[in-house]
């Protein structure tokens, strides 16, 4: 898997860059006919090592979806975080502010 454009794309545009998953794919296995949970779990592991996250957290397997990738030491990618462990807090039952989740519904669908 090879990102080094990926990366340098988010980090020339501020931080965060919006991809196809079909373009993701295409650099991270072009041999491949289709996007699998396993692959995607793959690349979100690749990101990691490489400083990034993405937007929704889980990788869709549609290739004609889109992900936000951003750098993780980001503001954008801390605040992503914070927002994350919020949410994962209330997959739980455990969130402090829960009421903050249920005004932003479809935030709280991508952070999971």
């Amino acid at each position: 898997m090879d990102f080094t454009i990926i990366k340098h794309a988010v980090e020339v545009d501020h931080g965060i860059k919006r991809f196809s998953m079909h373009f993701i794919k295409k650099h991270a296995a072009p041999e491949r006919a289709r996007l699998s949970s396993e692959l995607c779990t793959q690349i979100s592991e690749e990101f990691e090592k490489i400083g990034l996250s993405t937007l929704p957290r889980t990788l869709p397997t549609s290739e004609s979806d889109f992900v936000w990738v951003m750098q993780r030491d980001s503001v954008l990618g801390e605040v992503v975080a914070i927002a994350a462990a919020l949410a994962h807090l209330d997959e739980l039952g455990m969130n402090p502010l829960p009421q903050v989740l249920d005004n932003y519904p479809r935030a709280k669908g991508n952070l999971s």
